[in-house]
């Protein structure tokens, strides 16, 4: 416990920055402030590029074969090995779709909606330390950047189902914010408790707080991970971050057998595409802040970091579809009690809990 809440940082080579590591590769750092913003558009660039290619698999491909295998059904299997050329398909047959809009739509709120939710998870992304030196920013108050950017996700869904002009997408909007307001609350408060312990929200002093030892058993040593740190907590921040993503049993808002498709229900083409980035986006983001606030961030022995950045963001998602597949979804009074009467209460009490005893051993 002690070495889990030791303040000092680890000092690396992960400390610089992706642009400053661009700009010194490429020689824009010559070039003064018009080469230090496309050296930040570059990095930009590739970060989101990552991106958007793990949920391209993610969404066409990896769910489908997870879902078929806990179900024991065959999944896509006809199109390139293992099915993989699916990918192209789907994004062929998507693409080329009519793009239908309702005749009473609210244009600008209708055409926005989509980018709104899109782009809010990916900007999430720019304080997330991938490890190999692969950060774009580093501020102070990465934690509270990165909750707040992701909850702008809900003024999209709200646009989406306000704007389509149907009843049900607008029912599936308001369940979206509710659900929403309801478990980003206790994700906030279970995320503050991982500062009291690290004693700040920037996102590598968080990394590097959880690289000191936690137990030496000889010849291995187990790092502090606060999810070894605090267990309680990492399973309350899992659970409400299941609801934020919309994931079982917590996606009422889009649940097909009682309203459709929610907030999606009128968005047809490339609209449809970008809602649909947007969710697995955000559930690459939830897993990222996982990773980083729990699991030591891209730590992890013989493997670069990034590579063991990726692979506990695949579990988290992993795990999403696994529920997907085995838990039955909860109705929208349960969804809500659930939130404001059990996970909001636990996690003040964990907050609490995490001050009293940083407080006692510090």
């Amino acid at each position: 416990m002690v070495g889990a809440i030791t303040r000092t940082p680890l000092q690396n080579d992960d400390t610089i920055l992706l642009p400053e590591r661009i700009g010194d590769l490429t020689g824009l750092d010559a070039y003064g402030t018009g080469g230090e913003l496309l050296a930040i558009f570059l990095g930009a660039f590739l970060i989101g590029n990552l991106m958007l290619a793990m949920t391209g698999v993610a969404g066409p491909w990896a769910k489908r074969k997870i879902t078929a295998a806990f179900t024991d059904r065959i999944a896509v299997n006809r199109l390139g090995p293992a099915g993989i050329l699916i990918i192209v398909a789907d994004s062929v047959r998507l693409l080329s779709k009519e793009l239908i809009i309702p005749e009473d739509a609210d244009r600008p709120a209708y055409d926005l909606a989509p980018i709104v939710i899109a782009s809010s998870a990916l900007l999430g992304f720019a304080v997330i330390p991938m490890g190999s030196g692969i950060h774009l920013a580093d501020p102070e108050v990465g934690l509270a950047y990165v909750f707040a950017v992701a909850g702008i996700a809900s003024i999209g869904l709200v646009m989406a189902g306000y704007a389509s002009s149907n009843k049900y997408s607008m029912l599936g909007g308001l369940r979206a914010v509710a659900q929403n307001v309801a478990y980003e609350i206790p994700l906030v408060v279970t995320g503050m408790s991982v500062v009291i312990f690290a004693g700040s929200l920037q996102m590598s002093t968080i990394v590097d707080a959880q690289a000191q030892t936690l137990l030496d058993l000889g010849v291995v040593s187990i790092p502090a991970w606060y999810a070894l740190v605090n267990p309680f907590a990492f399973v309350l921040f899992l659970v409400a971050n299941f609801a934020e993503v919309g994931r079982n049993p917590f996606d009422t808002p889009e649940a097909p057998t009682e309203i459709v498709a929610g907030y999606q229900t009128e968005y047809s083409s490339v609209y449809f595409v970008l809602i649909y980035l947007g969710e697995f986006l955000h559930i690459f983001l939830g897993g990222a802040i996982i990773a980083t606030i729990f699991l030591g961030g891209p730590a992890g022995p013989v493997l670069p970091g990034i590579v063991w950045f990726i692979i506990k963001i695949w579990a988290v998602f992993f795990l999403t579809q696994w529920l997907r597949s085995a838990v039955p979804r909860v109705r929208i009074d349960q969804l809500i009690e659930i939130g404001w009467k059990g996970l909001l209460v636990l996690s003040f009490a964990n907050l609490v809990l995490t001050a009293v005893i940083v407080g006692l051993i510090v």
